[in-house]
């Protein structure tokens, strides 16, 4: 890796951020979590214990694995504690107004050669960086949910992100064990570009009548492959996340 990094920030400890920040705690990084209340925190500690008590479970961590991830973790509801972070990971709820928001606030928390990354699954990454003075070290970093799970990580690059700072998250990412592809800021990046086309289009099957759910579903499984059909999937991710 041509840039050691050493202390992971992440902001927002739902499913995902607390996915995230488990992830970096496994592989032995140190990480500052941060959310709004102590009510928060304790909801994205739960994420990561429920997490790591069925990898144990699986036989997939020890017991003395699990304790470690959780010494790497400091949980706090300040932003300033992520002041001596190498980088920081976003993972807010997916609203525009709302990231740019803490990459403001961010920006004026963490060192001037500190990245920051947002885990953003469609937003412009460019838009997120406009509220910073550092808009050349703001990268997309797209985990997939779950973060402990999926080995896939989309790194995105606005047309002004430095090239080291890609070619560094990049390494970042393979260290975590996982296979990044690397795309240019566009709405949805290249998974979700794709896949929504493909849910949009058996929604607008079943819609029409043309077959039911079941079969819908049954034909993708069955005949493409696929773990689960289109439908099936919409309700896992949850509609109203997917409209």
């Amino acid at each position: 890796m041509s840039r050691e990094f050493t202390t992971i920030g992440v902001v927002g400890l739902g499913t995902m951020g607390a996915g995230i920040a488990e992830v970096f705690a496994r592989n032995g990084f140190d990480v500052v979590g941060v959310e709004q209340s102590d009510e928060l925190v304790g909801r994205g500690r739960g994420h990561i214990q429920h997490s790591t008590d069925r990898a144990k479970k699986r036989g997939k961590l020890g017991e003395d694995d699990q304790q470690a991830i959780f010494d790497r973790l400091t949980l706090s509801t300040s932003l300033a504690d992520l002041k001596d972070c190498d980088l920081v990971v976003e993972a807010v709820v997916e609203r525009l107004d709302l990231k740019r928001s803490v990459f403001q606030q961010l920006d004026e928390v963490v060192r001037p050669d500190a990245v920051l990354a947002t885990n953003t699954s469609s937003l412009s990454v460019t838009e997120i960086s406009a509220g910073t003075a550092r808009p050349g070290r703001v990268i997309g970093m797209h985990f997939f949910n779950p973060a402990p799970v999926q080995q896939f990580v989309e790194v995105i690059r606005t047309v002004v992100t430095e090239p080291d700072v890609v070619e560094d998250v990049q390494d970042l990412a393979r260290a975590l064990g996982k296979n990044p592809v690397t795309a240019g800021d566009r709405a949805g990046f290249i998974a979700n570009a794709l896949l929504f086309g493909y849910l949009n289009h058996a929604i607008s099957m079943y819609e029409s009548s043309y077959a039911t759910r079941e079969d819908i579903d049954a034909a993708m499984r069955l005949g493409c492959g696929y773990p689960m059909g289109p439908l099936a999937l919409l309700d896992l991710i949850g509609l109203d996340t997917a409209y």
